[in-house]
């Protein structure tokens, strides 16, 4: 483990330059004083580096001085690849990924090259998925820059109420959940997460990002969106179905089969919708399908809608007939 934490502290400090020891610290996540003893290890095996004092100081490699990385191996290079630059999600930041991979695969070996070759011809991802995404990523390059380099962001960012607020924040990692991003970052509220289809406008701003110690992007996020499915209200339904539709609907993480089913054949499931409004679509597009037996609410407005449209549809026909007979 030590050896594969030295080469990753050459790989971090030739991409950033010079990175400060804590910063090391955090990214490696380790105490200060196992970095200061990583960079003695490194300078007795023959490495230059050195430490810079003051304000602007930290750790950094003599100038031009590269280490080899080591070559993939067969299961690295068939991870590597089969996640391909497309689900990124963004054109251009997409497009860079393909370039930088294949830059990779022009340095790897004649047998590498040509097994990396086979399994990119046997793998295709397609991100538009069979509902368009209205996932506005024109904002993702600015903030993943002011992440990547570590400096604030100037926001205007609009709420799901559609109201808009400006922030001045200190971005501290992006999360992608499906075909959503999120920008992770601390504010004067403290921690907060924005949904990057809603950022209007970004701004990078010249100051520093103000990292807060010890912060890890993956513990906050599992332990955030743990607390949120513990406060998130479910509207609860128990329909009885005919069985293609109890077949349709079992397909949901949320449907739960409650006894058996009756003389017809039709089954009773449980299930949690994110909110009434969602039950009432797919109850009514269920049509003669499904019987409501819970929530009441819920029954009494399907009845209320197919009243109203058979009311409507008689009016409607009403007045086709009169058209028709007059002379």
């Amino acid at each position: 483990m030590r050896a594969d934490r030295l080469l990753s502290t050459l790989l971090l400090l030739q991409a950033h330059g010079r990175l400060t020891g804590r910063e090391l610290a955090e990214r490696l996540e380790v105490s200060e004083r196992t970095v200061h003893r990583d960079m003695e290890s490194l300078s007795a095996s023959g490495v230059p580096v050195f430490a810079l004092r003051g304000a602007q100081g930290g750790w950094q490699l003599e100038v031009n001085w590269r280490t080899q990385v080591p070559a993939l191996d067969e299961a690295e290079l068939r991870g590597l690849l089969m996640a391909q630059p497309r689900i990124i999600g963004d054109a251009k930041l997409a497009s860079a990924a393909e370039r930088a991979l294949e830059k990779l695969m022009a340095a790897l070996p004649t047998s590498l090259r040509e097994q990396a070759a086979s399994i990119r011809q046997r793998l295709y991802v397609d991100t538009s998925g069979w509902r368009p995404s209205q996932e506005n990523l024109a904002m993702l390059p600015i903030v993943q820059d002011a992440v990547s380099r570590d400096r604030r962001l100037s926001i205007t960012y609009s709420k799901a109420n559609g109201e808009r607020t400006e922030r001045t924040v200190d971005p501290l990692g992006l999360v992608a959940k499906g075909s959503a991003w999120y920008l992770v970052a601390h504010t004067p509220a403290g921690m907060r997460t924005f949904r990057v289809s809603r950022i209007e406008r970004a701004t990078p701003l010249s100051e520093a990002c103000r990292r807060p110690a010890h912060f890890n992007l993956p513990t906050f996020w599992t332990s955030m969106t743990k607390e949120l499915s513990a406060t998130w209200k479910r509207f609860a339904v128990t329909m009885r179905l005919e069985p293609s539709a109890a077949k349709w609907m079992s397909t949901w993480h949320c449907a739960k089969q409650s006894g058996g089913s009756d003389r017809r054949g039709w089954i009773t499931l449980k299930l949690e919708f994110e909110c009434e409004q969602e039950a009432r679509f797919v109850a009514l597009g269920l049509g003669t399908s499904v019987e409501i037996l819970e929530p009441k609410s819920l029954f009494s407005y399907v009845v209320e809608q197919v009243a109203d449209l058979h009311a409507r549809l008689g009016e409607a026909e009403a007045t086709r007939h009169n058209q028709e007979a007059a002379p």
